[in-house]
């Protein structure tokens, strides 16, 4: 995204080095990620729309789709592996080949819109792999939980009154991207926290709105939109999350993907932008995907 922009290469370093440095990496099982295919792409982006991106991507030098979005010669090959990242996440869950995975991508996905990019996102990674459960394995319920400190207003925008789809998020209010709030489908349970709120405020959303709306839906597979910047060390917003609460969070949500899905649950990167709190955060996430939090 281009010099001392906060969607950078080291967010995914900081991931990685927390999971060596706390001991659960070497449990874990990697896999090289492929790229999306315009077909898996255009489920949820119209065809043209990928045909602009593949067409925009630059030969050299950058190229901005929007002020805080921008792409140089390799961003569309990463955009295509973070979207194939979810596909192929959403396949080893669906063929009982693993019971859960977690992609640390870039860019990442939530604020995609179907026909535009924005909030450093090209490709809606979640909802690209959220519809390959339902097309390619006929998944007929989907969850997706999005505790990014924005809103995810592209998944929004792609799923609204899909009754296949439910999705649960939390974001602060009034922020980026100043929508999620009026007048939301019946299949979307947001709930906007203010600037200062923590680990109370969070607690009070899963279990007041989420949990019940997940537990009436019964979903077949659960997927996160895993953004960490609502940490109270991420100066890119104000809510006040400590390392803990994404372990809880992730507890609370494997409780109803264990009664209702199987215990499948895919995760993907979203936001975090301080280093430390990302790398500590994620792995709090991803000790409890991998049932390594006793």
């Amino acid at each position: 995204m281009g010099a001392h922009h906060p969607e950078q290469p080291a967010r995914l370093t900081a991931i990685d080095d927390q999971l060596i440095a706390s001991g659960i990496g070497q449990h874990l099982q990697r896999y090289d990620a492929p790229l999306a295919t315009d077909e898996q792409l255009a489920r949820v982006h119209p065809r043209e729309y990928v045909r602009a991106i593949r067409e925009l991507a630059p030969s050299a030098g950058t190229v901005h789709l929007d002020p805080d979005t921008a792409m140089n010669r390799w961003t569309l090959q990463a955009a295509l592996r973070a979207a194939g990242a979810g596909v192929m996440a959403t396949d080893l869950v669906l063929k009982n080949e693993v019971k859960s995975a977690f992609c640390p991508v870039r860019p990442p996905g939530h604020h995609a819109c179907r026909a535009r990019a924005m909030g450093f996102c090209i490709f809606n990674n979640v909802a690209v792999a959220a519809r390959h459960a339902i097309e390619a394995h006929g998944i007929e319920r989907v969850a997706i939980v999005d505790f990014d400190v924005h809103h995810g207003n592209g998944t929004e925008d792609i799923f609204e009154n899909d009754a296949q789809v439910l999705m649960a998020s939390i974001f602060q209010h009034p922020f980026y991207p100043y929508s999620g709030t009026e007048d939301p489908a019946p299949n979307m349970h947001n709930v906007p926290l203010a600037a200062g709120s923590g680990s109370k405020e969070l607690r009070r959303a899963v279990t007041g709105t989420w949990l019940p709306a997940l537990e009436e839906f019964r979903p077949q597979v659960v997927f996160f939109s895993a953004g960490f910047d609502a940490h109270v060390e991420d100066d890119m917003a104000m809510l006040r999350f400590t390392d803990g609460d994404y372990g809880w969070v992730t507890e609370q949500v494997k409780t109803v993907a264990d009664r209702h899905a199987d215990g499948r649950m895919v995760s993907l990167l979203e936001g975090g932008y301080a280093l430390g709190a990302l790398g500590r955060s994620a792995v709090q996430h991803i000790r409890v995907l991998a049932g390594l939090n006793a």
